[in-house]
């Protein structure tokens, strides 16, 4: 019998025939600095069937993210690391193609966390069921999914957005300050800043996600166009790069200004201790708060936030643009190229209809 031959699963209720096989990419070594190719192998596994409780899904989208740097190192962090040999994980969505959960039937679109593969077999409870007619599938790995959510906790909990304040957003073209920049002018800012690398991006700030003013970090000595763009200062900052935009922010900062604390993708490929900002005194006079995010502190927010998003998309209040890579295959490169800013808006994999 081939390896690529379909059978359905027993037991199970079944969209249709299933193949033996798919593939998946694995961790082949950790890295020491920046990530590589090397890093990766795309393997074949056995398609598993479900057992009592479980579904099996066909992955159609997954996401690569800046966090899935810091798992594929070793030691201690917030989230497990991966192990070397085993398939990477993420978020993905797909359909049900075999179930044996009263839960969650065949033909059902849900969301995860194992990417990185083809077919995925997980406890009915660790999936979510989303609504396709409400928005597109690849919108629940984006604006309406963690990354969405992410910019709204940000900007709702740990540095809350009030009428009339100037919001910088570093990063900006990425999907977390993408629909961080945009978020903060629905929730009453009155000035939006943002980050990005080159001017295509900055135009797209402008243009595409409605930012009344676009550093390119790349032009110039950061500090001073970010004073320039907020001669009265800012109020917020939203942080995904850390390095000398937090530094820059700290300088800009009103008193009794707000930073969330995203991401710091500027040291993720550090191979030794990365240096804190030379003037964090600042956050001492100014009274200023600094609070990290980590968005899984926040998930039983995302009902309310996707039902707001939802509504903002339909009004044209909200946008997105993701960057798209075709085929398991190019998930590695579609992830180094996110690492090096390659992307607008969300970096996914399509992995198939």
């Amino acid at each position: 019998m081939s390896a690529h031959t379909t059978h359905a699963a027993p037991g199970a209720t079944t969209a249709t025939a299933v193949p033996l096989v798919g593939r998946e990419i694995r961790l082949a070594s950790r890295p020491v600095g920046e990530a590589g190719p090397e890093q990766f192998t795309l393997a074949e596994a056995p398609v598993p069937t479900p057992g009592p409780g479980q579904i099996l899904v066909r992955n159609t989208w997954m996401s690569v993210d800046p966090y899935m740097r810091g798992r594929m190192d070793e030691g201690e962090s917030y989230i497990p690391p991966f192990e070397v040999g085993a398939p990477l994980e993420g978020s993905a969505v797909g359909e049900v193609v075999a179930s044996r959960s009263d839960a969650v039937p065949v033909g059902a679109t849900v969301t995860h966390f194992l990417g990185w593969r083809e077919y995925a077999l997980l406890d009915a409870a660790a999936a979510t069921v989303v609504d396709t007619t409400l928005a597109p599938a690849p919108a629940y790995l984006g604006v309406l999914g963690a990354p969405g959510l992410t910019a709204y906790a940000a900007l709702t909990e740990a540095a809350p957005v009030r009428p009339g304040d100037t919001v910088f957003v570093s990063g900006a073209a990425g999907a977390v300050g993408s629909t961080a920049g945009q978020l903060a002018r629905i929730l009453g800012a009155s000035r939006v800043i943002g980050s990005a690398g080159g001017p295509e991006k900055t135009r797209t700030l402008r243009d595409d996600f409605g930012f009344d003013a676009a550093i390119d970090y790349r032009a110039g000595a950061l500090g001073e166009q970010l004073a320039a763009a907020a001669p009265d200062g800012i109020d917020v900052y939203l942080d995904n790069v850390g390095g000398d935009h937090l530094q820059a922010a700290l300088d800009a900062l009103n008193v009794g200004g707000r930073v969330a604390l995203v991401g710091a993708i500027s040291g993720y490929d550090a191979t030794g201790p990365v240096p804190g900002p030379t003037n964090l005194y600042l956050a001492y006079t100014k009274r200023l708060t600094l609070r990290g995010v980590l968005v899984t502190d926040h998930y039983h927010r995302m009902p309310e936030y996707v039902e707001r998003a939802a509504g903002w998309l339909r009004d044209g209040r909200l946008r997105s643009r993701q960057t798209v890579r075709e085929g398991i295959e190019q998930a590695p490169a579609a992830f180094l190229g996110m690492m090096r800013g390659a992307n607008t808006g969300k970096m996914l994999v399509h992995l198939g209809d």
